[in-house]
């Protein structure tokens, strides 16, 4: 993962992409603050699947600085950070369609044999593990909230 981005980043300091080139320096440094507060911890650097978390957290901070824009009457910052976004997420793993979250929100609810509204948690959890950065899981705790009820 972290090659990629290396790679992507070179291309686009070759392409005078400056927009480009500066979101992959901020997932760079973002990478790079996770690597030394796990050293500090007596961790190992981040992995992938961190890597993922990292990318993911990004996307929402934008995804929310973008609505704030936009309610602000600031549409060319929102579409600065929208395009922001779109950098980030060539990195992460497809995002599933909504019937797909739905799908496989029903597929975990039945796996954990969940039977009610205290299963929840552990359907989240079963969740996470297996479609990490695949979904919003915002969107899915509520669909999961209704097939349980």
């Amino acid at each position: 993962m972290r090659d990629m981005i290396a790679q992507a980043l070179k291309d686009s300091l070759k392409a005078h992409d400056k927009r480009r080139t500066g979101t992959l320096r901020l997932i760079n440094a973002a990478i790079q603050d996770r690597d030394i507060a796990n050293r500090g911890a007596g961790k190992d650097p981040v992995g992938d699947e961190d890597i993922m978390l990292i990318l993911a957290k990004m996307v929402k901070q934008r995804e929310e600085s973008a609505k704030a824009f936009d309610d602000g009457r600031r549409p060319e910052l929102a579409a600065i950070e929208r395009a922001e976004i779109e950098v980030i997420r060539e990195f992460m793993p497809k995002q599933l369609c909504e019937e797909d979250v739905k799908q496989a929100c029903k597929r975990v609810v039945d796996e954990v044999g969940a039977e009610g509204l205290r299963d929840m948690g552990r359907c989240m959890s079963a969740l996470k593990d297996k479609y990490a950065g695949q979904m919003d899981f915002s969107k899915a705790s509520g669909i999961v909230k209704t097939l349980l009820q």
